[in-house]
């Protein structure tokens, strides 16, 4: 599925652990090509029969940008370099050596899915060192004769996370700091919720990279996951919401469960405080199964933030 096909900047599904409007791939379509995302290896096929639709040959890709090293965001980089002669990675400066060796990354990403690692992530490859770009905050990328990218450094969901400006289209690529944008899954109700997954998540500092993204003239957002919203002053007030909803109610939890059973409560509670702030919600089995999923790994990068920050003080 392609999304803006003929736009500048285009989205490819990338059906991330099997489910459509997950993950997406973003073209930006200059003389040369610019992408932004490939998610993990089983969405490589994908991509690549996306661009394949679009008739842009692999030859012609020479960036691949990741906004941060978490496998359903660069898992599959490896794999795609490969077939990208003439393309290198950008990445944050402090997700290099996790692309060089992604050993920790798979390690990290085996405790938080088990047994289904192997079928949502698997292979995950090196890259090349002399093949990676690394960007700091503020530095830029020419794409184009008069098309720019400037990067920001937006921790919070990780601290090897940054965000892409596009100057051209006033939009900014968010990866996970933004949150996740269930619109596309949702056909018409409009739900922006916080990415709040281990292991290093820390609200005040995602607080902080939404403040960067209100100093910025906006248009667009990009999400990792999924596509575009033109309505980024309404995402930027959801998600702050969200935020301290989420951050209160993994508070209260982690009072009223001992650390075993905190998991499974507040995937619970966050799932409940969802559906009950809009009743249409619970009538998609589609956003349903995402939800739980979402809920579950954001209930996870709570009680570890918790955990780290002595749970029992306030948030």
């Amino acid at each position: 599925m392609i999304i803006n096909r003929e736009a500048r900047i285009s989205v490819i599904d990338l059906f991330d652990l099997n489910e459509p409007f997950r993950t997406g791939s973003f073209i930006i379509k200059e003389d040369d090509v610019t992408i932004v995302e490939t998610s993990a290896s089983p969405s490589i096929p994908y991509l690549i029969e996306g661009l394949e639709e679009m008739d842009i040959p692999l030859e012609q890709i020479k960036n691949i940008i990741v906004t941060h090293v978490h496998l359903d965001h660069a898992g599959g980089v490896g794999v795609f370099l490969e077939k990208c002669p003439n393309a290198k990675i950008i990445v944050h400066e402090k997700g290099a050596r996790h692309l060089i060796n992604p050993e920790r990354l798979e390690a990290g990403a085996r405790q938080v899915y088990g047994s289904d690692f192997d079928r949502l992530f698997h292979p995950i490859l090196p890259v090349p060192e002399d093949r990676l770009i690394v960007k700091k905050h503020e530095e830029t990328l020419q794409i184009g004769p008069d098309s720019k990218l400037t990067f920001y450094d937006t921790p919070g969901h990780s601290r090897h996370h940054f965000s892409i400006y596009d100057e051209k289209s006033k939009g900014i690529f968010t990866g996970d700091t933004a949150g996740i944008n269930y619109d596309y899954i949702l056909k018409g109700e409009s739900l922006y919720l916080p990415s709040t997954s281990p292991n290093q998540f820390n609200p005040e500092e995602m607080l902080q990279s939404l403040d960067l993204y209100s100093q910025l003239e906006l248009k667009k957002i990009y999400f990792g996951h999924f596509g575009i919203s033109e309505e980024p002053a309404k995402v930027l007030t959801e998600v702050r919401k969200w935020i301290k909803i989420f951050t209160e109610t993994a508070l209260e939890i982690s009072r009223e469960f001992t650390l075993e059973n905190q998991l499974p409560a507040l995937t619970e509670a966050l799932i409940k405080t969802v559906l009950d702030s809009n009743q249409q919600l619970d009538r998609n089995n589609d956003f349903l199964r995402l939800l739980e999923l979402d809920m579950k790994v954001s209930a996870m990068g709570l009680i570890d933030y918790l955990e780290k920050n002595n749970s029992k003080k306030d948030v």
